[in-house]
């Protein structure tokens, strides 16, 4: 897991380094200070040496000032280096993200993957810029004042060493409490997150339904929740604190009272004693600073791990070692394929299917809801792959081709049809890159999508919301049909995807289809009957396997499409 995290530092490692030295040239001069304070209070103040006064005290100036620079430095370098490791992690993650099969998707919600990319992250480099300041600084300036104690007077060093064994014990039962709980709290965050994302996605839906109080309800239980494993979990940490001060109250009670007698004794030098004093609160704050650092990590032990479950994550889908670049043209075969989302299933979502489509051919495919309609058709673009059997598409199966070639040549129009925030051209430009306006404005005719946008007063410049929140169901269908034509592919496949058009239009579109792509292999997947009338061969499907396969003619009485007509 650290291991997984600290690979992605990239340029940054030299940073990482730099701030502990800074650091360490800090506590150096530190620590040099109160030795030079007795120097002045024993050798200077004592026999009234004015010179060795002026000469000591002109070295803590340099000393403070060298502290101040390096103080200054690790911050500088410390914040580079934290900040760029959080970089490079969402970057890497990002990238991380979009190599994932829908299979690999599936093992995170969207709303645990954001939480991992924002509140995971954020922790991650909290904890990374502590451990090489705060840590290091904390851990050098304890060492170098339990050593300068046990030089000034080893009698009174064991006073730290008691303290420092004792808060060790009560800040590693703290942490292994706070651990267990920390790791359930990131949990409650996606639920959270989930809840808003939500929310704010479907808010028309929402008010649509008069849902607020429900969704209110909803998001007010997800919060209470958050908050009450956030208290469980400070409950917990919380007595660090109070140890901590009555641990430090205690070292200086016995140092005054064990200092005062060796004084008196003549066995120690007021100087020294004050030096003692400087380094039990050098020891102590050094304590209480590696208490606050391994808060921190305890908390981003659990992020760490949610980031590293992502970055470790391998796709299900790869391309072969040596892919094909080239679809030969549109005809597609299915092999005796069988289909589970999940390998442990016990029933799969296609059983045995066996079709065969010519390269042009008009194919209608029509069943009940939960026939495994989609399912079929996301196992040509190789969305997914199958569990047994196999899908071949040129002639070639579809786990030899290069994947970007694939997809490219199978474009698919999806039930949940999405818009991008920008322009209508922007969006229309993701079939392709480089096309020309002109290019849009005929695929748009295509789809009978030129009409209403160039009702609109900037036309094809008209901004989009996210989501296509601005335009209606059957225009973004018509948007999205458009898109998918620019690809020109071998292969179109349109998923339920003139559902919000009037039959009209939808017969506008199919007749543009059969005259404009004569060579394209089209799949509509549909509700209405008439959406299919015109095909070369209609597939119904029934509970994941093939019920019937004709034409309109021949399956009007089969008792499939008899039902579907009723409904």
């Amino acid at each position: 897991m650290i291991q997984i995290i600290l690979s992605k530092l990239g340029v940054y490692k030299k940073a990482s380094i730099l701030t502990p030295v800074f650091m360490i040239l800090e506590v150096a001069m530190e620590m040099v200070i109160p030795l030079m304070m007795s120097s002045i209070i024993d050798k200077g103040v004592s026999v009234g040496d004015m010179s060795h006064i002026v000469k000591m005290g002109g070295w803590m100036v340099v000393a403070a000032a060298i502290g101040l620079f390096g103080g200054l430095m690790g911050g500088k370098y410390g914040a580079e280096a934290s900040a760029g490791l959080a970089r490079n992690l969402r970057k890497s993650m990002y990238e991380k993200i979009q190599s994932f099969s829908f299979a690999n998707i599936d093992r995170f919600s969207s709303a645990g993957l954001i939480t991992r990319m924002t509140t995971d992250i954020t922790n991650i480099q909290n904890a990374y810029q502590m451990i090489l300041r705060m840590c290091v600084r904390s851990l050098i300036s304890l060492v170098v004042a339990m050593c300068m104690s046990v030089y000034i007077s080893p009698r009174i060093s064991l006073i730290f060493f008691g303290a420092v064994i004792f808060l060790g014990l009560v800040l590693g039962t703290v942490i292994r409490f706070a651990t267990k709980t920390f790791t359930q709290v990131f949990s409650k965050y996606d639920d959270l997150n989930e809840s808003v994302q939500e929310n704010i996605t479907a808010i028309r839906v929402v008010k649509a339904f008069v849902r607020e109080d429900y969704e209110r309800k909803r998001f007010t239980e997800a919060n209470e929740n958050l908050y009450k494993m956030f208290v469980k979990a400070e409950n917990i940490i919380v007595w660090n604190f109070p140890v901590m001060m009555l641990t430090i109250y205690t070292c200086i009670l016995l140092i005054s009272w064990n200092g005062a007698h060796m004084i008196v004794a003549g066995s120690l030098k007021t100087g020294q004693l004050m030096s003692l004093f400087s380094y039990c609160m050098n020891i102590l704050m050094s304590l209480m600073m590696l208490s606050i650092v391994f808060v921190m990590i305890t908390m981003s032990q659990a992020s760490a791990k949610r980031i590293a479950e992502v970055l470790a994550e391998e796709s299900t889908l790869t391309n072969p070692e040596k892919p094909i670049y080239e679809v030969k043209d549109g005809s597609i075969r299915f092999d005796d394929v069988t289909f589970r989302y999940q390998e442990t299933s016990e029933k799969p979502v296609l059983d045995h299917v066996n079709l065969e489509i010519a390269s042009g051919q008009t194919v209608g495919i029509i069943g009940s809801t939960g026939s495994s309609k989609t399912s079929l058709v996301n196992l040509i673009s190789r969305i997914y792959d199958v569990s047994s059997g196999a899908v071949f598409v040129g002639g070639k199966d579809v786990r030899t081709y290069d994947l970007e070639t694939l997809r490219n040549q199978v474009a698919m129009v999806l039930q949940q049809n999405l818009l991008f925030s920008g322009t209508i051209l922007e969006n229309l430009r993701w079939g392709k890159e480089d096309a020309t306006l002109e290019e849009c404005k005929r695929v748009c005719e295509l789809a009978c999508a030129d009409e209403f946008i160039q009702g609109f007063p900037d036309g094809y410049e008209t901004r989009i919301e996210q989501g296509g929140s601005n335009v209606s169901g059957g225009q973004k269908q018509r948007l999205c049909i458009a898109r998918a034509l620019l690809k020109q592919p071998e292969v179109l496949i349109l998923d339920d995807s003139t559902s919000a058009v009037d039959t009209a239009t939808d017969a506008r579109i199919r007749e543009a289809f059969r005259k404009y792509l004569p060579g394209t292999t089209k799949i509509i997947i549909a509700q209405r009957i008439s959406s299919v009338q015109d095909a070369d061969m209609i597939v119904v499907m029934e509970n994941g396997r093939i019920d019937g396969v004709g034409t309109q003619s021949k399956r009007r009485s089969h008792p499939q499409e008899r039902s579907m007509r009723r409904r």
